[in-house]
């Protein structure tokens, strides 16, 4: 990649501080033509940009799943198995699965796990599972944290196989 009156011209590749890269062609300073965003969490956005902007593009999260803006028919209000359960099969019927990740991840105490990583509700910051900073929740993000996602502090029950 090469610098253009001081902006980044040409096919490259760019960190931006929140450790989510892009690949693919830039001009004038902007993402224009094909390429892709790679997120920290594993999920990646392919697209067409054009002057910075994504024109048509794909989301696919960090297990495989293609997202879709018409029809999603994932974890709907019929069919409310994770991916991972799909491509599995599901447990038995006295076995819980709490996440798509199986086993999930251990939150760390006091904290929300909020899908792309940690919430502090008292600091009001997520971290990613490695601990690195992601953002500050406003306060619609705050909320929607405290009333849908899993706590550290809830109680699960193990399976325990019968003698």
């Amino acid at each position: 990649m090469e610098a253009a009156g001081g902006r980044m011209e040409g096919e490259g590749s760019y960190t931006l501080p929140t450790g989510t890269e892009y690949r693919g062609t830039l001009r004038d300073g902007m993402f224009d033509g094909e390429g892709e965003l790679l997120f920290p969490n594993g999920g990646r956005y392919r697209a067409v940009w054009h002057r910075g902007v994504p024109m048509q593009g794909k989301y696919t999260f960090a297990d495989g799943l293609e997202y879709k803006d018409k029809k999603w028919h994932y974890c709907d209000g019929y069919d409310r198995r994770f991916y991972t359960e799909i491509c599995s099969g599901l447990k038995p019927a006295d076995i819980s699965q709490l996440t798509n990740l199986d086993p999930p991840k251990k939150i760390p105490e006091g904290c929300y796990d909020c899908g792309d990583g940690f919430y502090n509700p008292e600091t009001r910051v997520i971290v990613d599972y490695k601990l690195r900073f992601l953002r500050n929740a406003d306060d619609d993000e705050h909320e929607w944290i405290i009333r849908t996602c899993r706590k550290a502090w809830d109680e699960t029950i193990e399976h325990k196989p019968k003698p």
